[in-house]
């Protein structure tokens, strides 16, 4: 299924549905991140997705990191709650919905790269390597959020 995702545009069409997602902004011991790009949209992203009934946000966190990229994760802070309802996603089959995005920390603890359904690359990337990608400004207000030396978690 593909995806628009439409920022602080007046022309967006109005959300209908709201679903807890999570994503993760991981670093390993050289200070590269770890990105995917988007199987449904082309963009480069943390990992993330949608939590299931029956498992935490932090399990939530784990399976997606390893189901996108391969990499096993343990979640280590809180980085905030991302919830602008001026980032709605339009979806082909009619939803579209509201950003609600609870963003973490991890650390890489095993498992090796791979792509998936839902990502056509998956690489380690410094910090400065960041500006030459395309990532929608959500991902990115994220991933400055998760680079910042703070204990409080942001929220929107």
């Amino acid at each position: 299924m593909s995806r628009t995702d439409y920022f602080r545009d007046p022309d967006a069409p109005s959300a209908n549905s709201i679903k807890v997602a999570v994503s993760a902004l991981v670093q390993d011991d050289k200070g590269r991140i770890l990105l995917i790009r988007r199987t449904d949209n082309g963009k480069y992203s943390i990992p993330g997705g949608g939590l299931e009934a029956g498992e935490t946000v932090t399990e939530a966190v784990a399976r997606e990191v390893r189901e996108e990229t391969g990499i096993e994760v343990a979640v280590t802070r809180l980085v905030g709650v991302f919830s602008d309802p001026d980032h709605v996603i339009a979806y082909d089959d009619g939803e579209v919905r509201q950003e609600f995005s609870i963003c973490f920390r991890a650390e890489p603890v095993g498992g090796a790269l791979r792509r998936s359904e839902e990502s056509s690359e998956v690489e380690w990337v410094t910090p400065d390597e960041l500006p030459g990608r395309d990532i929608h400004p959500s991902i990115e207000l994220r991933i400055r959020k998760g680079l910042e030396d703070k204990t409080a978690p942001y929220f929107t």
